[in-house]
């Protein structure tokens, strides 16, 4: 056996059976010894894409995603693919390719420093030195990054080490790292703590995050907020946390939510972030979250607790262990009139949107698209106009809505959409991008063709990078900047360049009939839907 033999190994060991990737030299070892096993590797048109459609995977399996790519120009081409991953805590290993070690520093073809450059955005990383190191560096990186607050872990292996004999292959059973010990079980006292205010509250409120669907505690906490009738919002992240018609869901927050799920929030006496960072994009002003109420942050990450508001009650723990032990707490709460306005406000609240005639609403369409959806479907909304639209008119009842909130990186639907097909065939999957973030992968059409992965892909049309236009309307009195998409491509003669059936959509007259055609089969679909140039997100 070489070192590329023996990650192989390890992979299979980890249960790995799906990865994505990019050969070059410098990782051609590896991708020589993948030949052997049964892992599928997937050949991704472009590196950043391997880290996105990693990341698919990983969010509707609850696996570790994985990706491989070469030295140099590949390695720094997943960078992106990481960073996104990092922002949303996604559990990924990355394998990347280096040159050999004695030519480390010497700036020769094809080198970067790729763990100094990945440092800020990567729970660790790893340079192999010795190929006899490789099963306990493989077993700690897939520890690390599936536990705690999970994340992406680097790992670059010069060629030389893949090359290297190694003596003998013996799994680790176990890791034990001595300066890395993350908290599960929440503290009794602080839980307590929590308890007293529950029961003293008569306007609290959940704010559920990311970290909830991380921790798989969604049956938690449906489970606590039924059985003591507790009004919940979410961030972006924590969108599918709670079925979006759940009668004790109130939407999501932040500069883009709904505005009573805002108002809810700043007006309970009670407020318990769960899961979720108190980043700006769901809490652009701290000092609301803390007046003249009681904050309870609960986080796997100690380091997210206080970090940009301080807390009344920290609690430091994952998710669904919380929720267990919330769950064997015997308690009552009083908030019924607190319930009866919040139901006013979502009543009487709802945005009033005004659509052109002439164009697909995208509101309307996503709702209808969500009504006609399987009932376990997996939504992927790409970022710009088409994420807001989605999070506010996406229903999910039983599957998942997945998104990319913390780096907002543009391209990231249709590779996270692969990867969650790939990682569970059975379910729907739906990727809805604008004409913008389409064409940053669009590439990835070939791989959908190539290995049979039944994406459905709408793409909100308007020739416009519709956010950043929207920005410049509002700041800057409609001083339109590089942002006019002119020269795009003929969608329906791209579809047929990569055999791919298409639908054009240009007003809502004949919408059903067209979804239901978008949907009928288990086959990739490309539909385009013309919607107003300047038509804004509300």
């Amino acid at each position: 056996m070489n070192g590329a033999d023996v990650m192989i190994q390890c992979l299979e060991a980890e249960g790995v059976d799906t990865l994505f990737g990019y050969p070059g030299v410098a990782i051609c070892p590896f991708y020589n010894s993948i030949l052997h096993s049964t892992i599928r590797s997937i050949l991704i048109r472009t590196e950043q894409n391997a880290a996105h459609a990693a990341s698919g995977l990983a969010r509707v399996t609850g696996k570790v995603g994985v990706c491989a790519v070469t030295s140099g120009p590949g390695a720094t081409n997943l960078l992106t693919g990481i960073a996104t991953a990092f922002a949303d805590s996604i559990p990924l290993v990355c394998i990347t390719g280096q040159v050999n070690s004695e030519l480390l520093g010497s700036d020769v073809f094809q080198e970067a420093d790729i763990t100094g450059a990945a440092e800020s955005f990567v729970k660790y990383s790893y340079l192999v030195k010795d190929a006899n190191e490789i099963p306990r560096i493989m077993k700690e990186a897939f520890h690390i990054a599936s536990t705690g607050r999970k994340g992406p872990v680097l790992i670059d292996v010069p060629i030389d080490v893949q090359n290297a004999p190694v003596r003998s292959f013996l799994y680790p059973e176990e890791v034990n790292l001595r300066t890395y010990k993350p908290t599960v079980k929440g503290h009794a006292v602080q839980i307590q703590k929590v308890i007293r205010e529950l029961k003293s509250a008569k306007k609290p409120i959940l704010c559920v995050g990311g970290g909830v669907l991380l921790s798989g505690a969604q049956q938690e906490l449906r489970a606590f907020v039924e059985k003591h009738r507790l009004p919940v919002v979410s961030t972006m992240m924590g969108i599918g946390a709670m079925p979006t018609e759940h009668p004790m869901y109130f939407g999501m927050v932040g500069n883009n939510g709904k505005g009573y799920a805002n108002r809810a929030m700043n007006e309970s006496d009670l407020l318990i972030m769960t899961g979720a960072r108190v980043a700006d994009r769901a809490v652009n002003q701290p000092d609301l979250i803390t007046e003249n109420k009681v904050l309870v942050h609960i986080d796997v990450d100690p380091a997210e607790i206080g970090k940009n508001v301080g807390p009344t009650i920290p609690l430091v723990g994952d998710i669904r262990h919380i929720f267990h032990d919330f769950a064997e707490q015997e308690f009552s709460c009083r908030h019924e009139e607190w319930i009866q306005t919040l139901n006013g406000y979502r009543e009487t609240m709802q945005p009033v949107r005004h659509p052109n005639p002439a164009y697909v609403d995208p509101a309307a369409l996503i709702r209808m698209l969500s009504e006609k959806m399987e009932r376990t479907g997996v939504y992927v909304a790409d970022v710009g106009q088409n994420q807001i639209w989605s999070c506010s008119y996406h229903i999910v009842r039983e599957g998942r809505f997945l998104t990319s909130g913390g780096m907002g990186t543009m391209g990231y639907a249709i590779p996270a959409a692969m990867g969650a097909k790939l990682g569970d065939p059975s379910r729907q999957v739906i990727a809805v991008c604008g004409d913008g973030s389409f064409q940053m992968s669009m590439m990835e059409l070939a791989t959908m063709r190539q290995h049979g992965v039944a994406v459905k892909i709408i793409v909100l049309k308007n020739n416009y990078l519709g956010m950043v236009r929207e920005y410049q309307h509002y700041t800057y009195q409609d001083h339109y900047s590089v942002v006019d998409l002119s020269g795009s491509p003929d969608l329906e003669k791209l579809a047929a360049a990569y055999d791919l059936p298409f639908i054009r959509l240009c007003s809502m007259d004949g919408a059903d009939e067209a979804i239901d055609r978008f949907l009928e089969k288990d086959v990739s679909v490309l539909m385009e839907c013309l919607i107003d140039p300047m038509d804004l997100v509300k």
